[in-house]
């Protein structure tokens, strides 16, 4: 049985929740936080950590009288209705089946945002269908306690079919080098939060770069794998960029060449090893995050792989997308 916390949050707010789970109002969230907008507030829980019981950010005490003795237990529930200050209770969810519905479902729109499907890690994406289909059934199975977007049933849309997975070219090898001066080359990790889903394949290897000297001229050509199933119309305030950092930055706009984003430019100083940082302008937390996530996003992709390893036997809790996924024959 799970002990919670229950205290006071920013903003007269109550929070509820395991010591080490993430709350909605403590910054930017871990790229595994997984969230639903419930009546009166938001659920939160911590996907690599394999947390069951959620943290509650409250705003409406008396609205989420609905649902808490649901997810967390009458004494819960009563502790909030009564504004008993800081305290632990254990956590004794009067519906079972609800409470893992929600975790469920916030888990599936984790997956249309974060699943770091990859060619490159032989990680298959996710049918997008499917997992609407998933949100969908979910969501009506949640109607107790979900509420704002998260209430919202998605309707299923008909998505061309794309090319399989088998025809996608990797980024490194896929050309012959023309070059007659390799100076350097190498692959890079990008920041998940810097682009929409869907553009960018999620593997660390995903994006290349390569330095060559033509003409008494460095010239870097900087290259990223597509997202797998990438669809050819791309809209162009979604064209991803790529800052590389010198003495004076330069940015690239990078075109979408097959299954390749690909782009290149002069640079005014040779630099052994250039830091290339991937982007799309306007998408993700504003100003400069310190934090090093690319352990989580191993992590991650790991957690991706093994639920398609496990999807189609052992997982009793596997999204049909994710089933579906774990059949294709191409990854």
């Amino acid at each position: 049985m799970t002990e919670v916390v229950l205290r006071s949050g920013p903003d007269d707010s109550v929070v509820i929740g395991p010591d080490s789970a993430p709350v909605a109002n403590d910054g930017v969230p871990p790229l595994d936080t997984l969230v639903l907008e419930v009546e009166g507030g938001l659920l939160t829980w911590s996907l690599l950590d394999g947390q069951d019981v959620p943290a509650a950010t409250i705003d409406d005490p008396k609205a989420a009288q609905d649902w808490l003795w649901a997810v967390y237990g009458e004494e819960i529930a009563l502790a909030v209705a009564d504004s008993v200050p800081e305290a632990r209770h254990p956590a004794r969810p009067g519906l079972p089946a609800l409470a893992a519905g929600a975790r469920r479902l916030a888990y599936a729109h984790w997956a249309a945002r974060w699943w770091p499907a990859s060619t490159v890690d032989g990680i298959a994406p996710l049918d997008e269908r499917l997992l609407e289909r998933d949100i969908a059934d979910l969501t009506e199975e949640c109607d107790l306690l979900v509420a704002g977007a998260d209430a919202i049933v998605p309707v299923a849309r008909e998505i061309p079919a794309t090319p399989r997975a088998a025809d996608y070219a990797l980024a490194a090898g896929s050309e012959t080098v023309t070059s007659p001066l390799v100076l350097a080359r190498g692959t890079t990790d990008w920041d998940w939060r810097r682009c929409p889903p869907g553009l960018i394949d999620a593997s660390e290897r995903a994006v290349s770069w390569e330095l060559r000297r033509e003409r008494n001229i460095s010239v870097l050509r900087v290259r990223a794998v597509a997202a797998p199933r990438l669809r050819s119309a791309v809209h162009s305030r979604l064209q991803p960029r790529v800052r590389v950092h010198t003495l004076d930055p330069v940015t690239i706009e990078l075109t979408l060449v097959g299954e390749v984003w690909t782009g290149e430019t002069p640079l005014p100083t040779t630099v052994p090893e250039p830091t290339i940082e991937l982007f799309v302008p306007g998408v993700g937390p504003a100003g400069s995050d310190p934090r090093d996530e690319s352990e989580p996003r191993r992590r991650l992709r790991a957690h991706a792989a093994d639920r398609l390893r496990r999807a189609a036997s052992d997982l009793p809790d596997a999204l049909s997308a994710e089933i579906a996924a774990a059949a294709e024959d191409d990854f």
